[in-house]
């Protein structure tokens, strides 16, 4: 789960982390308003959950009450597309902050490393811009930790830290401070991901994060009911929230070729025949084990609601999974969802002979069966592409 910029700066205040004093607004008159309280000037800023936001536009200062509202107008509704293109993503709320004047700019993170199972520390003296860029211009410019899982970021670890990275000497200390800081909240907060760009040094010489881009390791939620419902679906693709409210597993592609499977093994197996044919995936659906005739329809319905879905395949291997109940399935979502583009049926296993009779007997418009994955993949994408 990632949070917005303001949803993250709220969780480091109450980890004792200096951040700009701000107000979120989701309308222009509370934009001014927040303004006019935090006091000029200050700044108007795009909620999304992606980088660039800058260069886009969703960023501006005002130096009145005037600017606020220009500014707030022109941030507010506005589509922003990340740096490679990801999106568009619509802006339906700011953050009005109280500008800060800045002496430097540094990076810091904390980051969970699969590979070694555990986290790492990240901090750098080149701040404000992509984490990606300064590794490229200056590698010794990223100094790294791994963390114990026990003793975490001590503030020694973390002084030293500071003083490999080449920040400031006079804020050593307060970098430090928040490091240890940072490093408490990733796991208090079960996080994935805890960054800091830029944390920055203001001309009075405090340390202040100054942006904050949070994720949360969605199955630990239920340990955090109050970060849970700060969850922001206003840009969460809608094939992807459906199947999240109905308890299915759910990827969205980019392709016309809707593919259901049971078990995420075959569902990956199904991607690459139908890859492999000459198809393009639009989706990876796990309707998962023991299938029954309900998860059956509402998987269809999650995929047939994706416009670029053309044609759909349903490779089912009964084990758990009962071919008859998902045949059920297949004829009660035909009752149900207006079924306007052909599907290809592949059951195999438990109770498939009973399953495929009862697709025969039910003689569905539009439904083909194949015997093998490999032929109802060459099908499927042979229909898809008509």
């Amino acid at each position: 789960m990632d949070l917005l910029e303001y949803q993250g700066k709220q969780l480091f205040a109450r980890a004792g982390i200096r951040v700009p004093e701000g107000e979120p607004a989701s309308d222009v008159e509370a934009a001014v308003a927040a303004a006019e309280q935090i006091g000029y000037p200050c700044v108007i800023k795009a909620q999304v959950q992606i980088g660039g936001r800058g260069k886009a536009g969703g960023i501006k200062v005002a130096k009145d009450a005037s600017e606020a509202r220009t500014h707030a107008e022109a941030i507010i509704g506005m589509d922003i597309r990340g740096p490679r293109g990801e999106g568009p993503f619509r802006v339906r709320e700011v953050w009005v902050e109280q500008a800060s004047e800045i002496d430097a700019e540094y990076y810091a993170s904390i980051i969970l490393d699969r590979s070694e199972k555990k986290s790492l520390a990240i901090l750098s003296r080149m701040g404000g811009m992509n984490v990606e860029e300064i590794a490229e211009n200056d590698p010794d410019a990223l100094v790294q930790r791994h963390l114990d899982p026990v003793d975490g970021l001590s503030l020694n670890l973390a002084r030293e830290l500071s003083v490999d990275a080449g920040i400031d000497e006079d804020v050593v200390g307060g970098v430090a401070e928040i490091l240890v800081s940072l490093s408490k909240a990733f796991d208090e907060l079960d996080a994935t991901l805890i960054e800091v760009n830029p944390l920055i040094v203001t001309a009075a010489r405090e340390v202040v994060a100054l942006d904050a881009k949070v994720t949360i390791d969605n199955s630990a939620l239920f340990r955090h009911e109050d970060i849970a419902g700060l969850d922001d679906l206003s840009d969460e693709d809608p094939q992807e929230r459906m199947a999240k409210e109905r308890g299915l597993t759910y990827v969205k592609l980019d392709g016309n070729v809707g593919i259901l499977g049971n078990g995420a093994g075959l569902c990956m197996s199904t991607l690459d025949v139908v890859a492999n044919a000459g198809g393009e995936p639009a989706n990876f659906l796990d309707a998962g084990g023991g299938s029954k005739a309900d998860a059956i329809v509402d998987a269809l319905e999650v995929i047939t609601s994706d416009e670029k879905v053309t044609a759909v395949l349903f490779n089912i291997f009964g084990g758990i999974t009962r071919c008859d109940e998902v045949a059920k399935g297949i004829i009660e979502a035909y009752s149900r969802v207006d079924m306007d583009v052909p599907l290809v049926v592949r059951l195999d296993g438990t109770n498939s002979e009973e399953g495929l009779r009862l697709l025969a007997e039910a003689d569905l418009d539009g439904l083909e069966v194949s015997g093998t994955m490999l032929g109802a993949a060459e099908r499927v994408v042979e229909l898809a592409n008509v």
